[in-house]
This record gives C-alpha cells, structure tokens and sequence, in this order.
C-alpha cells in the first residue's frame, strides 16, 4: 500500500482484547517484529462496530479478535462486522486462548478468516503472532 509522495503507508491492526495482560504481551510482540504496524487497541469489545463505522478514521488492515470478553463477546462482534455490507470484507483473526472445536466451528461459520490458537509461553506466543500477522499482510483479504 502506498501514498502518492512514495511513502510507505502505515498499516494499522486492530486489536479488540480486554486482558491488559495479552494487550501487553500483543504490543511487545509486535512492536519488535513489525515496527511499520501502528498498533490500536479496543479493550471492550461493545466500541467496535462504532470505531469501525467512523469515517474520519482509517480502517484497519487486520483486526485481531478476541472471543470471551465480557459484554459483547467475539462471537457477536464477528457476526456484526460480517451483517454489515460496508464492514464485511475487512480481515478478522480470531486470537483466543480457547482451543475448543465447537468454538472453532463456530468462529469459521460466522465468518472469521482465521482462527489461531494464544500460547501462554511467550516465546510461542509471539511465533504464533507474528505468523499471522505475517500471512494476512502477505494475503489481504
């Protein structure tokens, strides 16, 4: 993506998660490895949909997704954005701690573009991160 001074337009993900903790450990992880990301984080899920249909702010590339929040959960926030004509093709990774398959099933059938699985070891966390990250960036929606 790029400007018309031959700039590199700054990519933004979107991160809708409400642990301070896994804020946390998203900033750190990908501050190192994707400097050029502008990071933006939603810690309630319930803002989303407004942050999203506000014009005079940038959409993002990629938001990152998380599925139990309190309030409105990941569920609902992902079959809103996919309802909504003006939102719909926008990538969404669901970034949770569950590893249920009903969990997974049900992300995939209302519309997640990925599914991935958050470690608690750092290390792999970060792994994991990055490699989404670096896909969806590699293969936009």
């Amino acid at each position: 993506m790029g400007r018309a001074d031959g700039l590199t337009a700054q990519r933004l993900l979107l991160v809708v998660e409400d642990s301070e903790e896994d804020r946390e450990a998203i900033d750190r992880a990908l501050s190192r490895s994707h400097p050029e990301l502008l990071l933006e984080f939603l810690p309630d899920g319930g803002d989303l949909l407004a942050r999203l249909r506000d014009a005079g702010r940038s959409r993002p590339d990629l938001i990152l997704l998380d599925l139990n929040m309190p309030g409105v959960d990941g569920y609902r926030l992902l079959a809103d954005v996919r309802a909504d004509p003006e939102l719909a093709s926008l990538t969404v990774v669901v970034f949770t701690s569950s590893t249920a398959s009903a969990d997974i099933d049900r992300c995939y059938a209302a519309g997640a573009d990925s599914y991935v699985y958050k470690p608690v070891n750092f290390s792999l966390f970060r792994t994991v991160l990055q490699g989404a990250v670096d896909y969806w960036q590699d293969n936009p929606r």
